[in-house]
């Protein structure tokens, strides 16, 4: 797919986050550390998302795409 074909979706990411920052994500009811704010593009749906805010927990673990930045919370 070229990269004019695709489907876009950009995000709104707070001020405050950045990588290194603890945040909590009710959607997810879990705290993590954010990894990297970049593009992503879902492997279900194909769409691209940029600023998609990556996160990991507190000292290890399996890492998770935030669905909607918007809502985090200073964890």
């Amino acid at each position: 797919m070229s990269p004019q074909s695709r489907n876009l979706q950009r995000q709104t990411v707070p001020g405050w986050v950045r990588e290194g920052t603890r945040i909590h994500d009710p959607l997810e009811r879990r705290t993590g550390i954010v990894q990297f704010i970049g593009e992503f593009e879902d492997p279900r749906t194909h769409v691209v998302i940029q600023n998609a805010v990556f996160a990991r927990p507190e000292g290890g673990g399996v890492e998770w795409v935030v669905e909607d930045p918007s809502s985090l919370e200073r964890g």
